[in-house]
């Protein structure tokens, strides 16, 4: 996947404290998403955008946009990608 293509899937990051629970105990973060993504995109995404290796995405539509919980594998610090995205 192209980064073009990869930067009109992720929208932005998604902040709010349930997220900074989930970095620390889960490695987890959350994404604001294109409506029409599906996960194995959204898992495509967030690799090439990130180079991090994805373990599983779980989506969930809301009032102001699809959400996408990224788990990260273990040898990806979702704190430290955190920290890069300006996140922290």
């Amino acid at each position: 996947m192209l980064p073009e293509e990869a930067s009109k899937i992720v929208i932005r990051p998604y902040v709010t404290e349930k997220v900074f629970n989930t970095i620390d105990k889960e490695n987890k973060l959350a994404f604001l998403v294109d409506r029409k993504a599906n996960k194995h995109t959204i898992r495509e995404a967030i690799g090439t955008l990130y180079e991090a290796k994805v373990i599983s995405v779980n989506t969930v539509i809301t009032a102001i946009g699809k959400k996408a919980y990224v788990r990260f594998d273990p040898t990806v610090s979702a704190s430290d990608l955190a920290s890069k995205l300006g996140v922290v």
